[in-house]
């Protein structure tokens, strides 16, 4: 099993920065990459960045590309997203999650772990 806690999330004006953190736990030898994803209210939950837990690589949902940035500290067993010039369409729960094996999808069901979300609400 792991465990994923988001933390960061909170209200911010248009055109500001927020960082998210995700910070891991047991079995975290296991993750191959995590990702963040959010879903908005009637919406369903979309892709936002994924990074590979060894490597590093990154991937971003083009919505969100040259604004976000997803890191990680494998020391800390954290991943970070973060979010600038940000806009009233970015506000959303905001989740992280973790998968196991390699895909070159990054759709929800590649996931197996998923922390409890973190509200960003981006006023205009």
């Amino acid at each position: 099993q792991v465990q994923l806690v988001e933390s960061g999330g909170g209200l911010v004006q248009a055109g500001g920065s927020l960082r998210l953190s995700c910070a891991a736990s047991g079995r975290t030898f296991s993750v191959y990459a995590m990702g963040w994803f959010r879903q908005a209210p009637g919406k369903e939950r979309e892709f936002v960045a994924d990074i590979s837990w060894s490597g590093g690589s990154t991937y971003y949902a083009d919505s969100v590309k040259g604004r976000f940035t997803i890191s990680r500290d494998n020391a800390k067993n954290t991943v970070y997203l973060q979010m600038s010039s940000l806009k009233p369409e970015d506000t959303a729960v905001y989740y992280c999650a973790a998968r196991l094996y390699y895909s070159s999808s990054y759709r929800e069901t590649e996931y197996r772990y998923w922390g409890q979300g973190t509200q960003v609400t981006v006023s205009s």
